[in-house]
């Protein structure tokens, strides 16, 4: 039965993360991953700056830059190490990754894109709903190939690209709740 929606939702107006340094993020989002910079703001008072990148379906990543900003927190604010290659966790309320969708006929060509860019990037995951949660090859049950990689900051990143739809069966567990632990 489809439950009715308090709200209408268009999907992600955008995202605000923080950089160390404007110019390399803009080099990496625009000039690298060839998302269009579409907006910028001086912030008053010269408190930093505020741009936005188009990361398609009218969405975008935007980034914050603040002069006296506090160093990154990499395994609280963020994952300190990508899948595949150390802890994955990341702080309650914080921000893990990014997936960006892609064209699923695409990915292949995408990824070896980023490793010919010179980007650090994981080896192809295929998700599935086997005990490991990986599969080595694409299979009927594979749902999402995902790649990750972080940008200059350390945000993690995932190129993510659908392989399937889901139906009911796929809603398929119950929350877990820490008063129940």
């Amino acid at each position: 039965m489809a439950q009715e929606r308090p709200f209408e939702f268009k999907g992600v107006n955008h995202l605000a993360l923080v950089c160390r340094d404007m110019k390399k993020t803009v080099e990496f989002y625009r000039d690298k991953l060839g998302m269009p910079l579409i907006k910028t703001i001086n912030l008053p008072n010269n408190s930093g700056q505020h741009f936005f990148f188009d990361c398609g379906n009218g969405d975008c990543i935007a980034f914050f830059w603040f002069p006296e900003a506090p160093k990154a927190s990499p395994g609280i604010a963020a994952p300190a190490m990508l899948p595949t290659q150390g802890s994955f966790v990341s702080a309650h309320g914080s921000m893990n990754h990014i997936a960006l969708n892609i064209p699923a006929e695409k990915f292949d060509e995408y990824y070896q894109r980023l490793i010919d860019m010179g980007i650090e990037v994981t080896p192809i995951l295929n998700h599935d709903n086997s005990p490991s949660q990986v599969s080595a090859e694409v299979t009927e049950d594979v749902f999402v190939r995902s790649v990750y990689f972080f940008d200059p900051d350390g945000v993690c990143l995932e190129f993510a690209a659908w392989t399937k739809d889901f139906d009911e069966s796929d809603v398929a567990h119950e929350p877990i709740s820490v008063a129940d632990l």
